[in-house]
């Protein structure tokens, strides 16, 4: 059933009622004993037999909160947009396997299932492919906006603001209460427009005029023409870089609760426009203990490069419980045997290597480290895999993109993901986001006047 009204863009489809916390499937009950006195909270399970403890109203019967530093063992929503074991090294979006998302799927087919919950049908795909393209251009005065930053600007400052600044060029998106034709405006003009402005943040950083969009262009190709294409001479795209390029922002394109997520979540359910809740996303992916992992990846090749490329001499380190280094890239908080993403995008990085036949010490630093990472018993054992922050880092060392640019690469992909956690959110009537504490100060003081103190 397709969400039909007055309107052009009707290919967005209602999230079913099951997705909303008020339907979530009670499977038993849990005991708690405070001060001798019995309470009872239900057991809610997944539909992948994931269960929680509802304690939504732990406080009202008891008085007490929970302490859980880092939200780690807090499930703060139910949702139908992702699943993930990182014990078995599983990701789906919206029931698809990304080992199969990322070999039949494109980005945009991709963006579409994670947003709107299925798979578009080749007259949702070119409507959704097309309304995109209307609005890839953004206003000519956010060139105002971008002049305005001085060209050592980390190209993540200056993406946040710009997200930001589109609430004012669209200001009825500040309505929480605007049709659902605005709201799905909202979403493309985001998709659209993303892209140019994570790639004028690049040009700004080095200085060289902007390029427009070029609508000829797929989504990808259009990105990388927008990043690379200089006044004084021809682009081409080049169709492995192309395609590589894809797999990474599918294999980015959602990754449930994280720090971004959650951010963009929390700051959605103050019914904030989705451009803010967007940039809110942006700032917290800049952090390097989330999004500068790829990041922190080439950083740590390029030290062993400066050191004298010698990878067995950092192998030894990696193994030294003594020694604070720490071998970027390998491992995951998640996944805890294997991260899936990488297995794919493996294949893409060594095509990319062997296509632009690049010639870097760095990565050949690269290359020596994994084969040991895949060899060698102490990270076999330990499961210390490479992860997809070390495959994506050397893909974009290879195709030209600097360093400081990885994490709007991750920003980019990602987009999807958030903005399907903020419709979510919206569609479920969520309420806004208040964690407790437990508060650690002073008791009541009186106060003393300044000449007594």
């Amino acid at each position: 059933m397709y969400f039909r009204s007055n309107w052009k863009l009707d290919y967005c489809r209602p999230m079913p009622p099951q997705d909303s916390l008020k339907n979530r499937r009670i499977m038993a009950n849990v005991e708690l004993i405070i001060d001798g006195e019995r309470h009872e909270f239900p057991v809610v399970e997944g539909t992948e037999k994931e269960k929680a403890i509802d304690i939504s109203k732990l406080r009202a019967k008891t008085g007490y909160v929970t302490l859980d530093p880092g939200y780690k063992n807090t499930g703060a929503t139910m949702s139908a947009i992702t699943f993930l074991n990182g014990e078995e090294g599983i990701l789906r979006y919206r029931g698809y396997s990304i080992e199969e998302l990322a070999d039949r799927a494109d980005f945009l087919e991709v963006a579409y299932l994670v947003i709107f919950g299925e798979l578009p049908n080749e007259a949702q795909y070119s409507e959704f492919k097309n309304d995109i393209k209307v609005h890839t251009l953004v206003h000519e005065e956010i060139k105002n906006i971008l002049d305005g930053f001085p060209s050592n600007a980390h190209p993540m400052g200056v993406l946040s603001a710009l997200l930001s600044s589109l609430t004012a060029f669209y200001p009825n998106s500040l309505d929480p209460n605007r049709s659902a034709h605005e709201v799905h405006l909202s979403i493309i003009r985001l998709l659209a427009k993303m892209p140019t402005l994570a790639a004028w943040s690049y040009k700004n950083e080095k200085g060289q005029p902007v390029n427009y969009p070029d609508n000829g262009l797929d989504y990808c190709g259009n990105f990388l023409k927008m990043m690379f294409a200089v006044p004084t001479e021809p682009y081409t795209v080049n169709p492995v870089v192309e395609s590589a390029l894809n797999k990474l922002l599918i294999l980015h394109a959602e990754h449930e609760q994280n720090c971004s997520t959650s951010t963009v979540r929390i700051v959605g359910s103050s019914q904030s426009s989705l451009y803010s809740s967007i940039s809110a996303g942006v700032s917290a992916l800049w952090g390097p203990l989330h999004g500068g992992a790829n990041q922190a990846v080439i950083e740590m090749l390029e030290s062993i490069r400066r050191d004298g490329g010698d990878t067995e001499k950092y192998l030894a380190k990696a193994k030294d419980k003594e020694d604070p280094f720490r071998l970027m890239g390998f491992g995951h908080r998640v996944y805890k045997n294997f991260d899936p993403r990488a297995r794919i995008i493996k294949k893409a990085a060594d095509d990319v290597l062997e296509n632009l036949g690049v010639d870097d010490p760095i990565l050949e630093i690269a290359k020596k480290l994994e084969e040991a990472a895949l060899n060698d018993p102490y990270f076999v054992e330990r499961k210390l895999y490479p992860n997809v922050d070390f495959y994506s880092g050397i893909i974009y060392r290879a195709i030209g993109i600097p360093t400081q640019m990885f994490t709007v690469m991750f920003a980019l992909g990602r987009l999807p993901g958030w903005i399907a956690q903020w419709k979510e959110m919206r569609e479920n009537n969520e309420p806004i986001g208040r964690p407790r504490q437990i508060y650690t100060g002073h008791n009541l003081r009186s106060f003393v006047e300044r000449g007594d103190r």
